[in-house]
């Protein structure tokens, strides 16, 4: 939010030659108008940086959605195994992230390929970022890990994945995110000069920088550690493995959904930010739309699976449904921002 201005010199002109002091009195006056105006600046900053921790805390609610999905869609046996990963990602993933993966991502001045300041956030808050900033940052980070939990579900070892998901959420995703997101990032969109194609990469939610970065990741686990005990029969042919618990996937779909409107509308980081002096449209406007898209996406994806797996199957099956509605979530950031859901 710009300053008000006010001049003394100018203020004193209009007081007249009545007043007694016209420049004590234009000054008094003029330092009452500062005091106002600083509040005012004050009431953004607090605003917006409420505004992102309120998205950092949506975000986060999308680990207990990933809990919830993970249990119910493996074996009962397994549960406890899965739920522990799930805690490890925010536990091992805030201290990792907290001591290396902010510095890694936005440590600035850096080079192109990673940060290399505000290490265990020194020098934070300045004027670039504030702790809001970072939590919400973690929060991104530790969901990417996140992603991993499921592909790698029911054949991996407590140990393994603890190194796994330090060392995601404290490197390789912070080295992504600086790639894209910092301004010194050798393909970011923001960079003042030498923009990867013109443009640099525009990802405005992390349908990349999160989403992919946990899901090749969690390719990778698959590929490495091969099919689950049972997943096959002797003859080489599938074997349905059914979750435990069609509820737990449910509440875990819903929950995924909840925290997506921190992921998507929480991605523009200010909300108290006008485009015309004194107009009803402003970036609240703007977060508002980007929760209606991200709100469609979710409600065409959750119908289209349910008709399409009654038309393949002959059945209605409220797992695949919800399986539906959390694919197309990944896919709504890149352009969140910009989608608009009614014609212009």
């Amino acid at each position: 939010m710009d300053p008000l201005n006010c001049s003394a010199d100018q203020l004193a002109q209009y007081l007249g030659s009545n007043t007694t002091d016209a420049a004590a009195a234009a000054s008094y006056i003029c330092g009452q108008f500062a005091a106002v105006s600083n509040k005012f600046i004050d009431t953004g900053y607090a605003v917006d940086s409420t505004y992102l921790l309120f998205s950092a805390y949506l975000v986060f609610s999308m680990q207990l959605g990933f809990a919830m999905l993970c249990a119910g869609s493996v074996r009962a046996k397994n549960t406890m195994n899965i739920m522990l990963t799930n805690v490890l990602d925010a536990a091992a993933g805030g201290l990792f992230y907290y001591l290396f993966g902010f510095a890694f991502a936005f440590g600035s001045p850096s080079n192109g390929f990673i940060g290399h300041h505000n290490f265990a956030l020194k020098s934070i808050p300045s004027s670039l970022f504030d702790y809001s900033y970072f939590l919400y940052q973690w929060a991104f980070a530790i969901a990417a890990a996140g992603i991993t939990s499921g592909s790698i579900a029911e054949r991996t070892q407590f140990v393994a994945y603890l190194i796994y998901s330090s060392f995601l959420t404290g490197f390789v995703y912070p080295v992504v995110s600086h790639w894209f997101w910092s301004p010194d990032g050798w393909a970011s969109a923001s960079k003042p000069d030498n923009l990867l194609f013109g443009s640099g990469v525009i990802d405005f939610a992390g349908s990349g920088v999160v989403h992919m970065v946990g899901g090749l990741a969690g390719l990778y686990g698959a590929l490495i550690e091969g099919p689950r005990i049972g997943r096959f029969d002797h003859s080489g042919r599938s074997v349905a493995l059914r979750g435990h618990s069609a509820s737990l996937v449910v509440l875990g779909t819903f929950l995924l959904w909840f925290g997506w409107y921190g992921f998507n509308p929480g991605s523009f980081t200010k909300i108290l930010n006008p485009y015309s002096s004194g107009s009803y449209y402003g970036q609240w406007s703007a977060v508002g739309r980007t929760a209606v898209t991200t709100t469609l996406a979710g409600c065409t994806a959750a119908l289209t699976t349910l008709f399409g797996k009654r038309f393949i199957s002959g059945h209605w099956n409220v797992t695949d449904v919800g399986n539906g509605l959390w694919a197309v979530f990944p896919h709504s950031p890149p352009g969140a921002g910009w989608w608009s859901p009614g014609r212009q």
